[in-house]
């Protein structure tokens, strides 16, 4: 290794993080150590010690004196001292200036430490995931799939899907993009001569009975899909009831392509109450000409029934949940199934994005075929495998495009080349070489080309562009300016908005909302609409954040949020009509509202069972993802709620029930983190539903006063929310770790906290602007160097 590269790369890190910055003198320092160990010896050994050993840690014999030797260790202690929640409630705290003192004093050895000899890990290789995929295939031949209909889904781990160690490429999963591929390409630029069938199919408890967001003003419910029409044709559209509604005089089904009409049919009833009918299996079917591309379709209704009526039954008002339907009431029709077929007598499409995208140039003459095909091909594979293309990329491709011209046209070459540099390895993988003349453990910084792969991946989920790939190859990455430059512009860019698709839906497990089911006999309210909008309004308040460049602390205490009529009427928020989500303030008699903790995604996805809240659940989740503390799993054989009760045969409370899993170990240590942070919020109910009563005859209400862990004692959620506050460097912390495991696609790891703990401290001075904790993450060692590991092959 480069010895004045080491050297200046260590100047350049302390200089810039603030490490190695105590220059306490030996003696000094082995007093300081002397007077923390005494602190650790009166109030943690007797947890923590050789015999008793809990949570399998003992620090009866630590070495005070070599901190930094066992980081590993002393980070674990530091990051529950940093939350707050050792030692445990119920036990004897040291006063606060001892504790701070300890905990600042093992972050100073360890950062110290870290200055002289800095890690920044490695990730070598990792192949991309499905949402990369699809982004890929769409900035570089501006064509929009589905990823589900040709990769299965990826695993996760450290909470996210763009973790190198769960990306693994099996025979069987190559062989999927091989054939996807195929598929794409020939959905691109090809000729598609067989008709395809796609289908559609909404959610059992979808209503329909408001507008839709991208559908014609004056409709109701339907369904709103993004195809792709590989080819010039005919195509029939077809939607079917699904058996979840009824037949009304009147109703008519629009069927629309980007926003134009393209059909209209009576709706004759092929719901439960007329029964299905035999004519094309009860399915209303309209044929459209339509040009390839990718393209927005909508089916809908016609709102035709909204006038006001006498009628007791308020249709137009019910929901169709499946599980909660009530015989003899008419319910509306739906469209619970779409299905798109063709093209029928297709055509070679001339035009469309993706054929505008890869065509760059078109041969007048047979003998200018090879140099428009080496143009076209030199530009793809740029693009796709994020680097300038050498003489040996475009051999091999070349080869390809002549097999295909010579068994039809130019435009079959051209489709066969791009289906090898979609099933490429240099496309799918994303491999860092490692300079040949270091030894394993050495550190060194990644070159501009990998820089700008890392920078496009973090940002956009997705391959760089032209302008990034020209400075990389260029060398100007190098540059902490041009570097600025880049971050400000792709953060501006719409395709920035994979930080809330992708990074955000998984952070605050928005992902897991499909799957969330509250009994309709306890909530009837719930449907797919009302899921939708809570996943919506969490969406656009964290877009809000990247957006407006607000701090990461407004995810917590935001007085606004963004709400339609559908979920304002949930909340029982005036004034708000239409299915546009639209910024609101929340005003006092909303406090309980502001931020993340006021919002139905958080509260639904943190219910227990089909019936009731869970403050267990919804505990564990703010001491994990707020205050970076995961609590233990649970011990094996711990019964049920429902298999608890009074000796007397009486039916308990909720917290009484809970207050049954505090009385004794193994439960007792972690129910006391846990449970009352839930219970602050239990005015929350699982639909995310404000309640000020538990429901039974005498209106009993909810006893949210409850004693934290630390001793402080909050009353409901807006004092739980100033509670939070009091560990805001914490919270940050938390947030910065998830955001620096996603953008290096692997677990943070003890070596990497001081980097993080630097990170934040600079933030601090910014407000904790996202912004300033983004540019952290790209300018630390971490996102710019890597340690040189054992030699790996190249993807070919």
């Amino acid at each position: 290794m480069n010895t004045r590269w080491a050297i200046g790369c260590i100047a350049v890190i302390a200089a810039v993080h603030g490490y190695g910055q105590d220059v306490t003198s030996p003696v000094a320092a082995s007093a300081e150590a002397q007077n923390q160990k005494a602190v650790v010896d009166t109030y943690c050994v007797t947890c923590h010690s050789d015999q008793v050993r809990t949570a399998n840690l003992t620090l009866e014999n630590a070495d005070f004196s070599d901190i930094a030797g066992n980081a590993e260790l002393w980070e674990t202690v530091i990051r529950k001292l940093r939350a707050g929640v050792m030692p445990p409630a119920g036990v004897r705290r040291p006063p606060d200036d001892e504790y701070v003192a300890l905990r600042d004093w093992l972050e100073n050895e360890i950062d110290s430490a870290a200055a002289v000899r800095p890690n920044p890990g490695s990730v070598v290789m990792r192949r991309m995931n499905r949402a990369e995929y699809a982004n890929a295939v769409r900035d570089l031949i501006d064509l929009d799939i589905d990823p589900a209909l040709f990769l299965p889904p990826d695993d996760s781990a450290d909470g996210f899907d763009n973790v190198a160690g769960s990306l693994t490429l099996s025979p069987t999963l190559l062989e999927s993009y091989i054939t996807a591929a195929a598929r794409i390409a020939r959905m691109a630029i090809g000729y598609w001569r067989s008709p395809t069938q796609a289908s559609y199919i909404a959610s059992a408890d979808t209503s329909q009975t408001q507008h839709i967001e991208g559908l014609p003003f004056g409709t109701r419910g339907g369904m709103l899909v993004r195809h792709t029409f590989p080819a010039d044709g005919e195509y029939r559209f077809s939607v079917q009831n699904y058996g979840l509604g009824s037949f009304h005089p009147g109703e008519r089904v629009v069927f629309l392509v980007d926003g134009e009409r393209v059909g209209v049919a009576d709706y004759t009833g092929v719901g439960i109450s007329s029964g299905m009918s035999a004519e094309n299996d009860g399915s209303i079917d309209v044929t459209a000409y339509v040009q390839a591309g990718t393209r927005t379709v909508g089916a809908t209704f016609l709102a035709r029934n909204y006038g006001p009526s006498l009628n007791m039954v308020q249709e137009y008002d019910r929901k169709s949940l499946e599980n909660n339907r009530i015989a003899q009431l008419q319910y509306p029709p739906i469209i619970g199934f779409f299905r798109i077929s063709g093209p029928f007598g297709a055509e070679r499409p001339t035009d469309s994005p993706s054929i505008d995208r890869v065509f760059t140039c078109r041969p007048e003459t047979e003998a200018q075929e090879d140099v428009c095909a080496m143009e076209i091909v030199s530009a793809l594979a740029k693009r796709a495998f994020r680097r300038p293309v050498d003489d040996q990329d475009l051999e091999a491709l070349m080869l390809f495009y002549r097999e295909g011209r010579a068994d039809g046209s130019f435009e079959d070459g051209i489709e066969l080349a791009l289906r090898r540099i979609l099933a490429s390895p240099k496309f799918l993988v994303r491999l860092e070489r490692e300079p040949p003349d270091l030894t394993p453990g050495d550190t060194f910084r990644i070159d501009d080309l990998e820089l700008a792969s890392r920078l496009s991946f973090f940002l956009w989920s997705s391959i760089p562009d032209e302008e990034l790939i020209d400075l990389a190859a260029a060398g100007r990455l190098s540059d902490p300016e041009v570097r600025r430059q880049q971050v400000d512009r792709m953060l501006r860019d719409p395709r920035s908005d994979a930080l809330v698709e992708n990074f955000a839906n998984q952070l605050l497990y928005l992902r897991n909302l499909p799957v969330t089911f509250p009994d309709g006999k306890f909530y009837p309210n719930w449907d797919d609409e009302l899921r939708n909008s809570f996943r919506r309004e969490t969406e656009l308040l964290f877009d809000s954040i990247i957006r407006e460049d607000r701090s990461i602390v407004d995810l917590l205490t935001a007085d606004y949020t963004f709400i339609n009529e559908r979920l304002a009427q949930h909340y029982g928020i005036p004034g708000i009509y239409g299915s546009r989500f639209r910024r609101v303030n929340l005003g006092p008699e909303l406090d309980y509202r502001r931020g993340l903790l006021g919002q139905g995604s958080f509260l639904s996805i943190t219910f227990t069972q089909n019936f009731r809240t869970s403050p267990v659940k919804r505990g564990v989740w703010i001491l994990e993802n707020i205050l970076g503390s995961p609590a233990p799993s649970p011990p094996p054989n711990v019964p049920a709620l429902e298999d608890t009760g009074a000796d007397d045969g009486r039916i308990l409370t909720l917290r009484e029930q809970m207050t049954l899993h505090r009385v004794s170990e193994p439960c007792a240590t972690c129910h006391k983190l846990m449970d009352p942070i839930g219970f602050a919020l239990e005015n929350f109910d699982a639909d995310g539903g404000w309640r000020t009563d538990q429901g039974d005859e005498a209106g009993t209400p909810f006893d949210t006063v409850v004693e934290l862990y630390d001793g402080t004692m909050v009353t409901g959620p807006a004092e739980l929310r100033q509670f939070l506050l009091g560990y805001t460097p914490q919270y940050v912390r938390t947030i910065t770790r998830n955001l620096m495991t996603y953008a290096l696609g692997r677990g943070v790891e003890y070596f990497d906290m001081p980097v993080i703990r630097s990170i934040v401290g600079d933030a601090e001075q910014d407000g904790y602007r996202f912004s300033s904790i983004i540019r952290g993450i790209i300018e630390s060692p971490q996102f710019l160097m890597r340690v040189r590991t054992e030699n790996l092959a190249t993807a070919e």
